[in-house]
């Protein structure tokens, strides 16, 4: 299929993991694509695996002025079909050990940055844009250690429901993907190998972590005209873990 053929694709934080999957899937079916990222290493590898017409640009997901900043060079490019607001940070702490800066910092990239780079992109929305977060199951579930990361998300979901509220006078809509426990180098970052991911997954229904081309799949379902009837959804893409 090219659902994407002469759409034009924003992937925040598209240098590896979930990001980098979408990235190329988007790609493969057609869309002209820009990826961001903090590292510049990790963007000119990417870029790699992505077609020539695909662009890099080096931004902080937390920064409002990196946002604007971000806006000002996309405008050079032209409008935008879809934008999948994917970059993030997952810190783990016990409450009792969780700090304001650890706070700030989830906060400023997790919900802050998302919520201003989407107002500073407002103008640059094709008509009929689809709109993508990337949340987490961690919100529901109630993880010991996850409570500054599953505040963050729940606050991205919400967010789904009141941006497509403003967005829809443009025809712009909003969804949320919440994918449970996936393979990407941010697994192996936060130390969920060995006895730990063997725990994690035997509360999985489907026996395994997922894949990033799995919630990939599901992000291009939702920035696809396909879904033009999703408006404000969450979708759990998660192995049946938020069921139990």
């Amino acid at each position: 299929m090219n659902r994407f053929s002469n759409k034009r694709v924003l992937v925040t934080g598209g240098s590896s993991g979930i990001g980098l999957a979408a990235a190329i899937a988007y790609a493969r079916e057609g869309a002209e694509v820009v990826i961001t990222g903090r590292d510049p290493k990790g963007l000119q590898s990417a870029l790699a695996q992505l077609p020539a017409n695909a662009r890099a640009i080096e931004s902080d997901a937390g920064s409002l002025e990196a946002a604007r900043k971000l806006a000002t060079e996309l405008a050079s490019i032209g409008a935008f079909d879809a934008v999948f607001v994917n970059a993030g940070v997952a810190e783990f702490a016990s409450f009792d050990q969780v700090d304001e800066t650890m706070w700030d910092r989830s906060f400023d990239i997790n919900v802050k940055g998302p919520y201003f780079l989407l107002q500073a992109l407002r103008p640059l929305l094709a008509k009929g844009a689809a709109i993508v977060l990337n949340g987490s199951i961690n919100a529901h579930i109630g993880m010991p250690g996850s409570s500054v990361y599953a505040a963050t998300k729940a606050a991205l979901i919400s967010l789904a429901r009141t941006l497509s509220a403003e967005l829809l006078p443009q025809s712009a809509r909003v969804n949320v993907i919440s994918p449970g426990p996936v393979t990407t180098p941010l697994h192996t970052k936060l130390g969920i190998e060995g006895t730990a991911k063997e725990a994690m997954t035997s509360q999985i229904p489907l026996g395994r972590f997922g894949t990033a081309e799995e919630i990939a799949a599901t992000v291009l379902h939702l920035s696809a005209a396909e879904s033009a009837y999703m408006v404000g959804t969450e979708v759990i893409v998660d192995g049946g873990m938020s069921q139990l």
